[in-house]
This record gives C-alpha cells, structure tokens and sequence, in this order.
C-alpha cells in the first residue's frame, strides 16, 4: 500500500515575521521549517507509521545501530520558488534512485520512489511559506531525506528497524558575495573510497572520513580537497562533497568517469546532459591527475569547477599539493558560468525545461 504521509500539525507554527527574518539571512542548513516527513520500516512489516509531524528530535535508545555501527544513508535536493509563486523540485526521481542504491550498499531497505515523491512533497505542500523567494537570485528550500538504523540492538547485521525522514531548511545563495574562484587542495595522505567500498553511497561514513583532508587543506589555504584513487593515487576521482569537472581550449568537457567509487550526481549528470547543447563537448572516462596538471600548465585547460546541489557550480582558481600547484585564474571562467547560469535557469524556471526535469509541488 502506497504511503500517505498524512499530516498531523504543529500547534505553534512560525509567524511569516519570524520567517521573513530567517529568509533575510536564512545561512545554509542553519534553520529548519515546522514540520518533518517520518516513516518507519519493520523487518516483518515493511513500512509503516507515515506522517508529516512537527518538527522536533527523535528519542534513541543508547543501544540503537546506527550510534554505534553508522548504518545510514541520505539525500539532498532542493524546492525553488518560481516568479509566479509556484514551487518546483528538480530531478527529485533521480535522487529517490540514488537513496535507494545506498539503501542496497548499507543493508537497508529500499524506499518506493513514489513514496520518496510523496514524502518530499507533502512537507514542502505544508511548510511552502518556507520556501524563499528567488528575487533573482538563488535562495532555496533545501531538503534532506535520510534513513538510518533504529534498533535498539549491538549486533553486527542489518537492522530489523528503520527510520526514515526528511526534514527541511531555507537556503540562500551559496556564495553570497558572488561566485569566487575556490582553491583546492589535493591529498597524497588520505582516500575517500577504495574499491568495493561505500564511494557510491551517499552515506555519512564517507563524509566523515573526508574531513581530516579538508582540514589539511584549509592549512594549505584551501576550501576543498581532491581524492585520488585509493589503490593507485593516480586517477582523479571526487572532492569530499563535489564531483570535479574541467574545460579544455578544444570544448571538452572532461570528468571522471563513474568507478563505483565515485558519487553519481544529479547535477553532473545534469551538466553532462546540458553540455551538447552549450557547445561543448562531454567526455566522462578515467583521467590522471598528472593529465590535469599537465594541461593547466600548458594551457590546454582553461577551467575547473566543482559541481553539486548545495553550490550549482564553484569555479576552481588553483590546485594546491605537495608537488606544487597548478593555477588557472581569479576569475570565473566563462564556461563555468555559461553552465552555471543554465542550470539555475532551468531550475527557477527562467528557461524552459526541455528535458522534463522539473516537478510542480504547489
């Protein structure tokens, strides 16, 4: 039986004073609407309890899994607000797929994607007044779906007992003075994923596991890191949270390919999908870091982005590593920003959608 998620109301729901203050200064990830999206799933009984609750914590035994052995995954995607009031999601089907593969990777079960549909878009029908108004620029409601382990047991296997929720927070633009150019830094010491691991999961395992390299990097003036393969050190394969992209003087378009160790995400497909139609050419195959390197130093690639739904595009000044660096400019490219700007067109609605990518919620 399809879920519902049926809608039991908060008795204090924000005022549209408190929320307009949050809309002025909304941060990133930093507030949170008045309503959350939960459901639960029973070895014996598959799922159930669905609802769209007030926003609030949840109780965990200090047995329960996912503290003790990180069975979890999650999702991110946001609601933008169009000119004329409407809210929309963008390729929510394809992020309902990619929780469900890490669903498979981490032994936990899969959601329907109908219900992921579902869930997403009655807690954005009940907190619409959350949603920003663009005004131009990119403000946004970010969503994040999320399912973890919730058995009170400490034993080695998949749990009997699973949550699933998504809760909700408005965003502004990424780069609120402008789009700057980010220097990367690109690690020797440390890998995100090797073979056979958790690299295709969206799971908080991988995220944590990345942080010591960001770290090193912010020592060595960096924002971001690059990882290498974890067998060779040689191929390119992903920032701790981004998929890496790079303009070449020819018009390609050039990415690592996917290796099961690599994130597949929903704005690099979308990019790679785009790409014909800016001119460009795309180019997804294994790619060295050493190739990278070689061809900034001589010119023959003339831009680097990083690319995910927090921050669309974040244009790429200089990588940074032990053997030296390697820049490429202080300014944005205009590639960069040619791909930037149809993306967010296509996603606020200012371009037309001729890929079928949006879905009305409101």
């Amino acid at each position: 039986m399809p879920l519902r998620f049926p809608l039991t109301a908060t008795d204090t729901p924000s005022t549209p004073e408190k929320i307009a203050g949050i809309h002025a200064d909304p941060g990133f990830g930093v507030y949170f609407t008045d309503h959350m999206a939960v459901a639960t799933w029973r070895k014996d009984g598959g799922w159930s309890d669905d609802a769209v609750v007030p926003y609030g914590p949840f109780q965990l035994d200090p047995s329960t899994a996912v503290l003790h052995y990180a069975q979890e995954v999650f999702e991110g995607l946001k609601a933008y607000r169009h000119a004329d009031g409407s809210i929309w999601l963008f390729r929510p089907e394809r992020n309902a797929e990619r929780l469900n593969a890490s669903a498979r990777r981490l032994m936990l079960p899969e959601l329907p994607v109908d219900d992921f549909l579902t869930s997403i878009e009655e807690l954005v029908t009940v907190d619409a007044a959350w949603v920003p108004d663009a005004h131009g620029g990119e403000a946004s409601l970010y969503l994040r779906p999320f399912m973890f382990a919730n058995e009170s047991f400490l034993g080695v296997r998949a749990a009997h007992q699973v949550t699933y929720s998504v809760i909700a927070s408005p965003v502004g633009p990424y780069f609120a003075g402008g789009v700057k150019p980010v220097n990367i830094w690109v690690t020797d010491a440390y890998s995100r994923a090797g073979k056979g691991g958790t690299g295709a999961a969206k799971c908080g395992g991988n995220y944590a596991s990345s942080l010591i390299a960001q770290y090193e990097g912010a020592e060595h003036g960096c924002s971001q890191v690059l990882f290498a393969d974890a067998g060779t050190g040689v191929n390119t394969e992903e920032l701790g949270g981004m998929n890496i992209m790079v303009v070449t003087a020819g018009g390609e378009l050039i990415t690592p390919a996917l290796t099961g160790t690599i994130l597949e995400g929903v704005t690099r497909d979308s990019i790679l999908t785009m790409a014909g139609e800016l001119g460009l050419t795309p180019v997804a195959r294994p790619v060295t870091l050493a190739e990278i390197f070689e061809r900034i130093d001589s010119g023959d690639i003339v831009e680097a982005f990083a690319c995910g739904t927090a921050a669309v595009l974040t244009p790429v000044a200089e990588f940074r590593s032990h053997q030296g660096n390697h820049v490429i400019g202080d300014e944005p490219g205009p590639r960069t920003m040619q791909i930037r700007s149809a993306i967010l067109d296509v996603q606020y609605g200012r371009a037309d959608d001729v890929h079928g990518w949006l879905r009305r919620v409101v």
